[in-house]
């Protein structure tokens, strides 16, 4: 049986495979497409990873560019693990980046990102579309009243992390991402366009 990836690098980057659950069934996700594979690398996890199973696979971080919270799912859906590793890098030297679809506050029913803002550098919330109806189309989350509390969440993080980044897809039929720039504007934050089918 070939062990979970826990960790994987692109670029300068080590990133983090923290949890392989998540809040939304994406249509464009790979593993909502048959594949568990991101470059060359198999994401499906056989267990919740723990900060003592994550931290030693760490080294030294401040070698990375950022150490990235992104993996095959939600990672604020294994918050105690997220924060522990981040806290980890933070007092080695390291940059802490967190890729998230912005439900951890509605998943948790509290605020998370004052504890957030103590171990990450960089906040990346994923959009991905102009308005509710397209959200559900693709997102297809499994919370009621995901998109507001998305929209919430990107209004709210900037005043407790100093870079937040919002991003959407382009090549997702029916996104207006010139909108979705626009949402990211009013928040305060910066916008990112992807690209559909590209990582890292």
């Amino acid at each position: 049986m070939t062990a979970d990836t826990l960790v994987y690098d692109i670029g300068n980057s080590r990133y983090i495979n923290l949890t392989d659950r998540c809040t939304l069934r994406c249509q464009f996700c790979p593993k909502y497409n048959g594949s568990t594979q991101v470059h060359d690398y198999q994401l499906k996890l056989s267990k919740r990873p723990t900060a003592e199973a994550i931290i030693p696979l760490l080294e030294n971080p401040a070698q990375y560019n950022e150490v990235v919270f992104c993996g095959f799912g939600e990672p604020t859906l294994n918050l105690k693990t997220l924060l522990r590793v981040a806290h980890y890098v933070k007092d080695h030297g390291g940059n802490v980046r967190v890729n998230t679809d912005g439900l951890g506050n509605r998943l948790h029913k509290r605020n998370i990102l004052p504890e957030l803002a103590d171990c990450v550098d960089r906040l990346s919330i994923s959009l991905n579309a102009h308005n509710e109806d397209v959200y559900n189309t693709h997102c297809k989350p499994q919370l009621p009243n995901a998109y507001q509390e998305l929209l919430d969440f990107i209004k709210l993080a900037p005043h407790y992390i100093k870079h937040v980044t919002v991003t959407a897809i382009e090549g997702l039929p029916g996104v207006d991402i010139a909108a979705c720039e626009k949402i990211a504007k009013q928040a305060g934050v910066h916008f990112k366009k992807r690209v559909l089918d590209q990582v890292g």
